[in-house]
Formats: structure tokens, C-alpha cells, sequence
């Protein structure tokens, strides 16, 4: 019986030690590091840094903590922020290009100018966020929060938007061939003078639930409300 119960707690201990192995659970980054291209910040507090103009260029940003920092004109190409807070963080002008925000909270951020060619920003929170001439061209949105985000004069080339929550966001300007909106929700956005005909997915239901003027230009086949759910005077 002694044996046995030997044998048990041997059994139990090696399976704690596999639990604990490296490898068995995602470690932290080095957070002593300073900026640089491929640093490993992941889970990192850098909350409120002025970091305009580093190189993060492929740097490893999951679950960090970057809300209110400044990283205006940054190069983050290839860099994951996956599950990471950016609250009102600021990446103006950023080069974000096939960058990695899935799951990111970034509600009030800004992005005006930013590059994020081919990034993949699928189910993140951008509520009330700022890409007003951003460069999206074939970036994936698919269910992410976008209500209120100002898309003013951003190119949207080939984005995909399926599913994406676009409450009173803002398209004017904005160049959207090819963009997809399949599903998403368009309660009164913002569609005031935007070129839809290279749309995809867009329903008339959306379109009726959805803001536009006489300048808008509707996918063939569509037709225009006769009134609109809100005036341009109410933008």
C-alpha cells in the first residue's frame, strides 16, 4: 500500500511539473526593454508613455497595457497587439501595416493618417475612434466595434467590415470600393456624398437604416429612400 501511495503522489507531482513547464502558459515580455524592433512587451504596463517615432517594428504587444500613450509616427509594421488596451492611445501617422489588433480595446484612439494596409483588426473595440484619413485598403474589421468612428477621406479599399457594429459612424469621403459590408449593423451612418457602388453586401434595408444625401451614389439596383433617418444638419 505504501508503494502505491508513493506511486499517487509521484503521479501528481510529475503532472503539477508538466503544468508548470515552460511553454504551458503564454510568459511575459521583458518589459525592461527599451523600444525597439521584435521586443517582447507582451503583458507589459506602458500606460501613458510618449513614445512617438520608435521602431516596433514586428514587436510582440499582446495584452499590454498602452492606453493614453503617444506612438504618433511610430513604425509598427507586423506588430501584434492582440488583446492589448489602447484607450485613447495615439498612433497618428503610425505605420501599422499588417499589424495584428484582434480583440485590441482601443476605444478613442486615434489613428487619423495611420497605414494599416492589410491589418487585422477583427472583433477589436474602436468605439468613438479616429481614422479620419487612414489608410485601411484591404484590412479585416469582421465584428469589430466601430460605433461612432469617424472614416472621414480614409481609404477603405477591399476592407472587410462583415458583421462590424457601425452605429453613426462616418464615412464621408471615404473610398470604399470593393469594401465589404455584409451583415453589419449601419444604423444612421453616415453615408453623406460616399461612392457605394463598389460596395459589397450592402443591403437596401442597410442602406434605409443608414443617413445619405442626394450626392451618395448607391450600388446598382439600389434605390434611395425617400427620406433619409437623418438630415445632414443633424451629423
Amino acid at each position: 500500500m505504501a508503494r502505491r501511495g508513493n506511486a499517487t503522489v509521484a503521479a501528481v507531482l510529475g503532472v503539477a511539473m508538466l503544468i508548470m513547464a515552460p511553454g504551458s502558459a503564454p510568459a511575459a515580455g521583458d518589459c525592461t526593454r527599451n523600444a525597439q524592433p521584435g521586443v517582447d512587451w507582451s503583458e507589459c504596463m506602458k500606460d501613458r508613455r510618449v513614445m512617438s517615432q520608435v521602431d516596433l517594428t514586428g514587436a510582440n504587444l499582446d495584452r499590454a497595457d498602452l492606453s493614453g500613450s503617444d506612438l504618433s509616427g511610430s513604425r509598427l509594421a507586423g506588430a501584434s497587439f492582440e488583446r492589448a488596451s489602447l484607450t485613447r492611445a495615439h498612433l497618428r501617422d503610425a505605420d501599422l501595416t499588417g499589424a495584428r489588433l484582434e480583440k485590441t480595446e482601443a476605444t478613442r484612439a486615434s489613428f487619423v493618417g495611420a497605414n494599416l494596409t492589410g491589418a487585422n483588426l477583427t472583433k477589436g473595440e474602436f468605439l468613438r475612434g479616429e481614422f479620419t484619413g487612414a489608410t485601411l485598403i484591404r484590412a479585416n474589421l469582421e465584428k469589430a466595434e466601430l460605433g461612432r468612428v469617424d472614416f472621414r477621406d480614409a481609404d477603405l479599399t477591399g476592407a472587410n467590415l462583415a458583421g462590424a457594429y457601425l452605429a453613426r459612424a462616418d464615412f464621408r469621403g471615404a473610398r470604399l470600393a470593393g469594401t465589404d459590408f455584409t451583415e453589419a449593423y449601419t444604423l444612421l451612418v453616415l453615408f453623406h456624398g460616399a461612392d457605394l457602388s463598389g460596395v459589397v453586401g450592402l443591403t437596401q434595408d442597410q442602406l434605409d437604416a443608414a443617413c445619405g444625401d442626394g450626392a451618395t451614389v448607391l450600388p446598382e439596383g439600389m434605390v434611395r429612400p425617400s427620406t433619409w433617418v437623418c438630415a445632414p444638419d443633424e451629423d
